[in-house]
């Protein structure tokens, strides 16, 4: 029966790197375009917001806020449990009404389609040098000023264990939060790990669905200002982590 419900779930993967690539190469030339000029590049992220409601409906995912506070004015840093990829293919027309850029691990850019898009749009964050992270972090802190929102997953990826529950939190989120004084946004994800799994993981659960998700009430400049890094890390652990104990306890 698991066998079964494994091989079903990998056939669903397959199904949605396929629209993944097909909506890919479609959306390609008129993102690439966009982003050739810096002016265009928030017209870029509204067509992010496009391809992600595409893909909401071709991959039959619908999105449920279980909660869904007041956002603050923008620029703010949006941080987010990360158990999927899923979570960043909706996080696009879950948050539609400011443009944000993501700061990612520089792992990513071994894929070579998404390295196109994501190298172009977003940052890149090269952990194993000192000096191109500080260089990420002058990038992130120029874009701030041009009106950008941020976008962290302070796991600093996919947790390869004991889904849903999360990782500890890196300081760099943080960190950069006290640096540019933005507000921050926690987000949580529910469910998403079962939606969709690590597809290095060929068995792992994949199945069309409801995504849960919890927009939390923000920690405004002046919280972000009292509170040390660390202070703001615990915070916005025990947030973002209370949705998935409730989860873990039903």
């Amino acid at each position: 029966m698991r066998i079964g419900v494994g091989i079903l779930g990998l056939i669903w993967k397959l199904y949605i790197a396929v629209i993944f690539v097909l909506t890919a190469i479609i959306m390609y030339p008129f993102i690439f375009v966009l982003l050739t000029t810096d002016k265009n590049k928030k017209r870029a992220f509204h067509l992010f917001v496009v391809w992600s409601y595409l893909f909401r409906v071709f991959c039959f995912y619908f999105v449920v806020r279980k909660q869904n506070a007041e956002l603050p004015d923008g620029p703010y840093l949006i941080v987010a449990n990360h158990a999927s990829y899923l979570d960043i293919f909706l996080i696009y027309s879950i948050l539609p009404n400011h443009p944000f850029l993501f700061l990612g691990k520089s792992e990513i850019l071994k894929y070579p389609l998404i390295k196109t898009y994501f190298k172009k749009l977003n940052i890149p964050v090269y952990r194993g040098s000192n000096i191109k992270s500080a260089r990420a972090l002058i990038h992130a802190s120029r874009e701030v000023k041009k009106g950008w929102s941020m976008m962290i997953f302070p796991e600093g990826g996919i947790p390869n264990r004991d889904h849903p529950k999360m990782a500890p939190f890196k300081d760099g989120a943080f960190r950069l939060a006290k640096s540019l004084k933005l507000p921050i946004v926690p987000v949580t994800f529910t469910n998403n790990y079962r939606l969709f799994s690590d597809p290095t993981h060929l068995l792992g659960p994949a199945s069309p669905g409801i995504s849960k998700v919890h927009i939390h009430p923000y920690l405004s400049k002046e919280e972000v200002k009292e509170n040390t890094h660390g202070e703001l890390n615990k915070r916005c652990f025990d947030i973002i982590n209370k949705p998935l104990l409730t989860r873990l306890t039903k």
